[in-house]
């Protein structure tokens, strides 16, 4: 049985990319472990916290609280990260909850040549999205998130599922839902 990591950056009640993202799960085959990033005390890394991490890693403690999420983001087997589209990303918390997971020693390092290499047990991270207006070419969150589980965490695979166009005047919201459920229901990915 995998063990799935589900990070929730839904905020609004009864959000439609939390329900794509439910979807997603009841494809996948284990024990799935949340992370609600609006009920947790997430903070950036400001001068004291660096200083504090810096200290821990010095002193080669990486037992500390404060690489929790670190070391549970690097134990998953499969990651599924839901996230409305905001503002051409995500919601700022999820900037958060990957600066407090990037800790050297427990979810990435650095070979001699000081080329970054993943610790991460995770072969593939599934990203889900909704939209009310059209997706641009460029989801620079989804491309974000790829580009940091690709280059420092190595996790190899990923692939966005995502509805949009849901709040188009005109449109019809459920059938968009199910189309991209559809989708999913289709993808190899999930296999």
């Amino acid at each position: 049985m995998e063990n799935i990591l589900f990070i929730n950056a839904c905020v609004r009640p009864g959000s439609r990319t939390l329900r794509l993202a439910h979807h997603v799960l009841e494809k996948l085959n284990g024990h799935v472990e949340e992370v609600d990033l609006t009920e947790e005390t997430l903070l950036p890394l400001d001068l004291s916290r660096l200083e504090k991490r810096d200290r821990l890693l010095r002193e080669g403690n990486r037992s500390d609280s404060m690489f929790r999420f670190a070391r549970q983001y690097a134990s998953a087997d499969v990651i599924v990260l839901a996230a409305p589209f905001w503002d051409l990303s995500f919601p700022a918390a999820v900037k958060v909850y990957y600066e407090n997971i990037m800790v050297l020693g427990i979810s990435f390092c650095y070979t001699p040549e000081g080329v970054p290499e993943g610790l991460c047990r995770a072969r593939r991270l599934i990203y889900v999205t909704t939209s009310g207006g059209p997706m641009p070419p460029h989801n620079c969150g989804f491309e974000y998130v790829k580009a940091l589980n690709d280059s420092f965490l190595g996790i190899p695979e990923t692939v966005c599922f995502y509805a949009d166009n849901l709040d188009i005047v005109g449109a019809d919201p459920e059938r968009i839902l199910k189309g991209a459920m559809t989708k999913i229901d289709q993808s190899d990915f999930l296999k």
